[in-house]
């Protein structure tokens, strides 16, 4: 059971004001939490491998190919708005 003056140092540590209201409330919600993390503790996991993921993924990955480089001019005369050879975009927020 989590106790209250363990709940009052997290929340010292954490710069938390409780009320002695929130305390009872978290004191009892956490030893929940433990109560149930000790249940799942005593399930048989043996012969489960552990995941990350529910479902297996894998990168797909691609060749890395050389490619025809396109030149400055051509891709700025794409852009709304050029500026010293750079697209030039408008200020965000000051």
């Amino acid at each position: 059971m989590i106790t209250k003056e363990q709940v009052e140092h997290v929340a010292k540590l954490a710069r938390l004001s409780l009320t002695g209201e929130e305390i009872d409330l978290y004191s009892k919600q956490l030893s929940k939490i433990l109560d149930y993390i000790d249940q799942l503790n005593e399930v048989n996991t043996k012969g489960v491998e552990p995941m990350t993921q529910p479902i297996p993924t894998v990168n797909v990955m691609r060749e890395d190919l050389v490619k025809k480089q396109f030149a400055r001019d051509e891709i700025l005369k794409n852009a709304p708005h050029e500026e010293y050879g750079f697209f030039r975009v408008p200020k965000i927020g000051e």
